[in-house]
């Protein structure tokens, strides 16, 4: 029998750890936590200082049974849980389950699953830091007496299968406010008149600024043919121009809010599967002779330090790469923004030697792009700043005054392994050329291409838009984004049109009626505080007993007050112009998990519903009827033959309402290497990609088929 026993939360984990500590030691998943409240009451004795009741989690019999009889045989047992708050509940907790002493040196961190890292870990091991513990309860506590108090409230008033919470209420809050501030939008009018040289050095596009170096807005119809008047038969000369030299600085290491913002903007992933792949990639793969190797460090972390030794690393991997050109004369550090923990570095491969290509044959494909943008953004980080040569041409005419800017790239630096996405549409910076000209030349008669406009209303949230407004306002923790937004969606509080959240009537019923009768509850900066509370107990400067006799307090008072004075809120239904088959009545819109769908307002004598089908202009080409949006279990947008199940036609990607002049199926678009294209429908039968606004593409399509059977939908 081995003389050590070390107990991690996952099989992968315990398997990579097992293979860096040798035979002495026995590595033991206990499958996460081993004990919680139970489910079946609050667990949490208000009345005698707020003392949770733990219970053994259901299912968790075996798993603890096996570590009992393991801990009994081993000289030591060491609790090697994640390195943050949830991490040391669990070692706690297991240490409790196998009466181990509490005050005994028998908890060991680490940062990344490597050889180096798990043995120098091993090397100082620590007591239990009961600050991380109090911190976690405490959260923990607060979450149980909403979830038990104020829920049922909810179902009271409002009807069965609701829930509230602090980060969760907020978060909706943000999503509601932003689509009635989309609906209260007033676009205003304005105009703008671009002036087009054609010169034998190329095209100038100049744009109105003002009149005699003033900024002069352009509001009406007006504006624009008294511009159009005075400049009409005007000379058109270059009156400065202006060149100098722009260095870009690369972005930061991945903190856990700007992975997730970026693997949707580039990957399009879910923030949950984003950590969900991350999970997997920090707790190890098997790749190869190396055998399971953890392949980045912790991923739930605020923070942008690096270590030196990872920073000198990568710093020799970038000269010997691309060049001494690339490489900073100091090594870059990142200032940490404010209210960030810092405990964790920032995530990073574990060695940069272990390129994207090198570890590919053995990665799933999501692990493998994951791992690529993870590894790219680490490796940019730490590399030279890219260097625009950037020119700005100044024209006027009858004192209007126009302005063409652009910028070319001189040394791409770090651009020349990454560049950060945006969630807006904005050009890229570096393609804009500008033809040489001189001051005072004069340019031929331009084009004037006056273009009408209307200001736009703010779009709504996407996960990656949310997750960065969340960070800002200091709602949640890394750990608490992904699980937030899935709840909210699940509650059926709000549903993803376009990858983007659009509230549905029962969100906003709860969120106006939260705000009316629990304003602090919902309230940004009292949550932003209340998480502030929270890292002053983890940092032992808070007393956990004051914060949460002080939010009961407060929150009992809203309570009680509701209870007594809110009134049931009936949810209205929408009336569809659909006829029930079965009874004849007009069926209703309903709002469930998935979205929403038809339903039979005879409910329960009539239990028919049918999902709402949106045609999409484009007839099948097995049957000619007409095919529909439809969305699978996942939410998952799928495009099917309404004579389904007669017809199983299905297409995974959005049908252009065009059809291919070679086989006449419909052609849908598709994204590959990050641009759209459309291809052509028709299993991979032939090459007819088109470039999607922009250009001619005359790559090949790489999509497997693009026609499935109906029944392997999710």
């Amino acid at each position: 029998m081995a003389d050590y026993l070390v107990i991690v939360e996952s099989p992968a984990k315990a398997k990579t750890i097992g293979k860096y500590l040798g035979r002495r030691y026995t590595v033991k998943a206990s499958m996460g936590h081993v004990r919680d409240l139970p489910k079946s009451q609050m667990g949490v004795d208000i009345e005698h200082g707020f003392e949770p009741k733990y219970i053994t989690i259901r299912g968790k019999g075996e798993v603890i049974k096996s570590l009992r009889e393991a801990s009994r045989k081993a000289k030591r047992v060491f609790l090697a849980a994640d390195p943050d708050r949830e991490g040391e509940a669990i070692a706690w907790h297991l240490a409790h389950v196998l009466d181990l002493d509490l005050d005994a040196e028998c908890r060991v961190v680490f940062h990344e699953i490597t050889k180096d890292a798990v043995k120098q870990a091993f090397e100082r091991p620590r007591r239990l830091n009961m600050n991380l513990v109090s911190a976690q309860q405490t959260r923990r506590i607060l979450d149980r007496i909403l979830g038990y108090q104020l829920s049922p409230l909810l179902w009271r008033k409002v009807k069965k299968g609701l829930s509230a919470g602090r980060v969760q209420s907020v978060a909706l809050r943000l999503i509601v406010d932003r689509e009635r501030e989309i609906r209260a939008f007033v676009p205003e009018e304005y105009w703008t008149v671009d002036a087009c040289f054609e010169l034998p050095e190329g095209r100038l596009m100049a744009r109105f600024q003002g009149y005699e170096g003033e900024k002069t807005p352009l509001p009406n119809r007006d504006a624009v043919d008294a511009l159009l008047s005075r400049i009409a038969d005007a000379t058109f000369t270059v009156r400065t121009v202006k060149r100098s030299e722009r260095r870009r600085n690369p972005s930061p290491p991945f903190t856990t809010s700007t992975l997730q913002q970026e693997a949707a903007r580039k990957l399009g992933f879910r923030a949950y599967r984003t950590m969900a792949i991350a999970q997997q990639l920090y707790e190890g793969l098997d790749i190869g002779d190396e055998g399971s190797v953890g392949l980045i460090t912790y991923m739930r972390t605020d923070s942008t330090r690096i270590a030196e030794s990872a920073q000198q690393e990568a710093r020799a991997y970038i000269a010997a790469r691309f060049g001494d050109a690339y490489v900073p004369s100091t090594a870059r550090r990142y200032q940490t923004r404010e209210g960030a923990q810092d405990a964790h570095e920032g995530i990073r491969p574990t060695s940069v030697t272990r390129d994207p290509e090198s570890v590919k044959p053995y990665l799933s494909r999501d692990q493998y792009r994951l791992y690529k943008l993870i590894w790219e953004r680490f490796v940019a980080s730490q590399m030279s700043p890219a260097v625009l040569d950037t020119t700005a041409v100044d024209v006027e005419a009858a004192g209007a005054w126009f302005r063409a800017t652009g910028s070319v790239l001189k040394f791409p630096g770090f651009m020349a392994v990454y560049i950060e996405g945006r969630d807006d549409d904005a050009e890229d910076e570096t393609s804009r050329l500008l033809p040489d000209v001189a001051e005072g030349q004069v340019l031929p008669v331009p084009e004037l291409k006056p273009e009408q406009h209307f200001t736009q209303p703010p779009p709504r949230y996407t996960e990656s838009t949310l997750v960065k407004t969340m960070e800002e306002l200091g709602i949640g923790r890394p750990s608490t984004y992904a699980p937030t937004m899935e709840t909210i969606l699940k509650r059926g509080y709000a549903v993803l049109e376009q990858k983007r959240f659009v509230p549905t009537d029962l969100g906003e019923v709860i969120v106006d009626l939260l705000v009316e009768n629990f304003s602090q509850l919902i309230d940004v900066g009292f949550t932003a505080k209340m998480e502030e509370q929270l890292d002053a107990i983890e940092e032992g400067k808070r007393d956990a007993q004051s914060l949460l006799e002080e939010f009961y307090r407060s929150f009992e008072a809203d309570l009680r007050r509701a209870e007594q004075t809110l009134e049931h809120v009936k949810l209205p239904d929408e009336e569809s112009d659909v006829v029930c088959e079965k009874c004849g009545r007009r069926m209703v819109i309903k709002q469930g998990r998935y979205g929403k769908f038809l339903a039979c307002p005879g409910f329960p004598e009539c239990r028919n519903t049918k999902p709402i089908t949106k045609e999409v202009g484009v007839a099948c080409p097995r049957c000619q009827r007409p095919l529909v949006e439809r969305r699978g279990k996942r939410r998952k947008v799928f495009y099917g033959c309404s004579g389904y199940p007669e017809c199983d036609y299905v297409l995974w990607n959005k049908p252009t309402g065009q059809l291919c002049p070679v086989c006449a199926h419909p052609m849908v678009e598709k994204t590959q290497r990050g641009r759209t294209v459309i291809v052509c429908s028709n299993e991979a039968a032939h090459e007819n990609i088109q470039g999607v606004n922009a250009g001619v593409s005359t790559g090949v399509s790489e999509a497997a088929p693009a026609v499935a059977r109906a029944d392997g939908a999710e």
